[in-house]
């Protein structure tokens, strides 16, 4: 291959890279868009919190169904045409929510939106990880990251410009959609074949494969959803304003929009590895801090770190992920890590609120502190495995 060529293959790749981003940030902000617009929906009939919560659930639990059958839909149809005819189904499944607007009728349009988004999501982030030059791997991952947190985060911001009532905030969520598929079809010549048919992995068959990757991304998404949720109920009792908590819980995210990008250089430097064990630590540290902090200036900063590096935990086991894995199997190994998102993010918050019933405001750090301990010992260890192994052989 002379030097053009390979110029040529280069910019392909980055286009490939940047289009398939570019796809995922709007299905982000779609996905931003419609929490917060379907539970002020809700809370305007006079739906109570509980369901409006429980409706909310409809959503991962459709991820955590959908997941298993991803790698077999990726095999059956191929990776491209199953991403556009969700990002279709999409579009159409919240068109039906818009013109339905009932609680009883949105738990199932809720699941399904869950459903025919999620692979949508798993197979884009499979084909920026196979697109990514190892060499930059981390920068790539963490760029994409930091604007997939910045897309959920624009979402709302829409809610500002076009409202809540009627049908236009819902045709902004269908058209960014549709604007998804456009994306992805303008640069589907250019991603790789990830649905080969020869070597099947099962979600389930990817378990023990990478069960400490695993475990990770059920902590980043049991911490997100935790803290999200229930920080500021900590923060009242700690006497701390509604709005001085809901500026703490930006900073928070700002956080974790900011450093992702830098998390990805020094993996680079680094290890994914070693990082990811960083990241824990560091969290770990966090819950520890925050009791002290909370009613302190040194809250800001805190959040801030906070918020970097317990997202810096997913960061760094997507970058293991893309190394370690290839072909069918990085995509039965992305679909289990949705799978693991779901259950973390549905099973975290609840433990936590009932340890904060039993134990007060303390049971919210205890909770995020002892799994991230967790998985900190069980980094250790695997890293003490992996060294012991590589002395006797």
């Amino acid at each position: 291959m002379n030097l053009a060529e390979s110029n040529d293959d280069e910019t392909m790749q980055w286009a490939g890279i940047t289009g398939v981003i570019a796809t995922v940030s709007v299905f982000a902000i779609a996905q931003g868009l419609s929490y917060p617009l379907l539970s002020f929906i809700l809370q305007r009939q006079g739906i109570s919190p509980a369901m409006i919560g429980l409706s909310a659930a409809m959503t991962p639990i459709g991820f955590i169904v959908s997941s298993p059958l991803i790698p077999a839909l990726a095999r059956r149809f191929g990776a491209g045409r199953t991403a556009l005819t969700c990002a279709a189904l999409s579009a159409i499944v919240l068109a039906l929510i818009g013109w339905t607007q009932n609680v009883y009728v949105w738990f199932p349009l809720r699941f399904l939106i869950g459903v025919v988004t999620n692979p949508l999501y798993v197979l884009s982030e499979i084909w920026v990880i196979a697109l990514a030059p190892p060499a930059r791997r981390g920068r790539v991952m963490g760029v994409y990251s930091t604007i997939i947190s910045a897309g959920f985060a624009t979402g709302p911001l829409c809610l500002l410009a076009v409202g809540t009532e009627g049908w236009p905030p819902f045709l902004v969520g269908i058209f960014a959609f549709v604007l998804c598929g456009i994306c992805l079809a303008s640069v589907l010549p250019r991603l790789p074949k990830v649905d080969e048919a020869g070597h099947q992995v099962s979600v389930l068959g990817f378990v023990p494969l990478a069960w400490l990757l695993l475990f990770a991304v059920i902590v980043a998404a049991g911490f997100e959803q935790g803290a999200l949720a229930l920080l500021p109920v900590y923060g009242t009792h700690h006497g701390i304003a509604e709005t001085r908590m809901s500026a703490l819980l930006s900073v928070m995210i700002a956080g974790n929009i900011a450093m992702q990008v830098p998390l990805g250089l020094l993996a680079e430097r680094l290890s994914a590895r070693l990082v990811r064990l960083a990241c824990v630590s560091l969290t770990v540290l966090g819950c520890v801090l925050l009791p002290l902090l909370i009613a302190t200036p040194l809250i800001w900063p805190m959040l801030f770190v906070w918020g970097a590096v317990s997202y810096g935990i997913y960061t760094m086991s997507i970058i293991e992920l893309g190394e370690r894995f290839t072909g069918s199997t990085l995509v039965a190994g992305n679909a289990a890590f949705s799978l693991m998102w779901g259950v973390g993010g549905i099973a975290v918050p609840p433990l936590a609120g009932g340890a904060m019933d039993i134990l007060g405001a303390g049971g919210l750090p205890i909770t995020l502190g002892l799994m991230c301990l967790a998985l900190a010992i069980a980094s250790l260890a695997g890293r003490r495995k992996a060294s012991i192994v590589r002395r006797t052989y």
